[in-house]
């Protein structure tokens, strides 16, 4: 019998129902977070910061802290990954609805993995592979004028062109620039919906690690950045705090190499997902019994550090939400969420240049997965 996934419930506090709450509150709607009206809305996604990360560096970051109650910690998407996560913060959907099920995932079409964030080609047009209407394009056919404020090199990027229809892009290259442009935009355009993306955090994790001296100094630098913020927004404006996933640390000496077992690759075309949340591909013409035997193979190997599930099994456990015909080939035949500090990698990859990283994401821990929502400004619980 397989490990149970740890699938939140369907009315569990989700990512997903952030940027929707936010365009409520600026019509005086209902909305799943219960914000009250405001006259412009700034939600801040910060890539990387899980709310374990914030609670563990609680005297860094004096701001998020002491504004993240236990009741405002919410649940990202599995994979609990960039692409994934942030199609479903813009639209409002699960994965299996918006079609970014992943990091590296099957094109089937053309029998190739593709990178859901930096790998966009005509093969793969952006307004089209991402199914979903986003909360930016509904917002505006209502009259409210939507922005992102981002780095430079994202503005006419793939995943732009696929998460972000609907917004007016304003490129700031620091993290400081963003939240003066973001002030900006909120004094000049009354109502509006302010974005703005933070994956500094996320990159020195991947690069340093979460605990690194690199990491807390650019949470401090985050913090202090919010704190100066929200003293000088707009009178009535809401500030809100989230993230994509939080991260946790993986050192060398714990990567798991798949192709150790030549075994249990046989009859696997592609391998990918990502080191925490692995994606294994079929051949397409292997026939059932050959299937049950990898997905017991795999399970024999791995099930003490990972959690190991079928397709057919991960979409009945709700772990995509609904799941969309054109979407299911996407999710791997066999998925391996690690459960223990461990990352996995395939060295027949001809670029192992991941296998550097120390920060990582992508499973269902509570490390990975609870992230905050810090509330701010018209936002601020009383």
């Amino acid at each position: 019998m397989p490990a149970m996934l740890p699938v939140p419930a369907v009315t569990a506090p989700r990512l997903a129902g952030v940027l929707g709450s936010s365009v409520a509150s600026l019509t005086g709607e209902a909305n799943d977070f219960g914000l009250p009206a405001a006259s412009g809305a700034v939600v801040v996604l910060v890539d990387g910061l899980g709310a374990a990360n914030i609670q563990a560096r609680a005297g860094h970051a004096r701001f998020l802290s002491t504004r993240m109650a236990r009741r405002d910690v919410i649940r990202t998407v599995t994979p609990s990954t960039t692409a994934a996560a942030i199609a479903s913060f813009t639209t409002g959907r699960m994965p299996g609805e918006h079609g970014l099920v992943g990091y590296r995932v099957l094109d089937a079409a053309h029998d190739r993995l593709v990178n859901q964030l930096n790998g966009w080609d005509a093969g793969m047009v952006p307004e089209t592979w991402q199914r979903a209407e986003t909360i930016f394009e509904t917002a505006s056919a209502r009259g409210i004028r939507s922005f992102a404020v981002g780095a430079p090199r994202y503005a006419d990027s793939g995943f732009t062109h696929a998460v972000l229809r609907g917004a007016e892009y304003r490129p700031a290259a620091t993290i400081a620039d963003r939240f003066a442009e973001a002030r900006s935009l909120l004094e000049g355009q009354a109502g509006a919906l302010v974005y703005l993306y933070v994956p500094e955090l996320d990159q020195a994790a991947h690069a340093h690690g979460w605990e690194s001296d690199k990491w807390l100094a650019i949470l401090e630098q985050l913090d202090a950045e919010l704190a100066a913020f929200e003293r000088r927004m707009p009178r009535g404006t809401g500030l809100l705090v989230t993230a994509d996933h939080g991260v946790v640390d993986v050192p060398a000496h714990r990567h798991v190499f798949v192709d150790a077992r030549p075994d249990l690759l046989d009859g696997v075309r592609h391998v990918g997902g990502e080191p925490r949340f692995v994606s294994l591909y079929f051949e397409s013409g292997l026939e059932e019994p050959a299937r049950a035997s990898l997905l017991a193979g795999w399970r024999e190997a791995e099930e003490h550090r990972a959690w190991v599930v079928s397709r057919d099994e991960a979409i009945a456990a709700g772990v995509y939400g609904p799941v969309a015909d054109e979407v299911r080939p996407r999710i791997g035949d066999v998925l391996i969420a690690a459960r223990a500090g461990v990352a996995y990698y395939d060295r027949r990859e001809p670029n192992r240049q991941a296998e550097a990283m120390i920060g990582q994401h992508g499973s269902l821990s509570d490390e990975e997965i609870r992230v905050p929502l810090v509330r701010g400004g018209a936002y601020a619980r009383e």
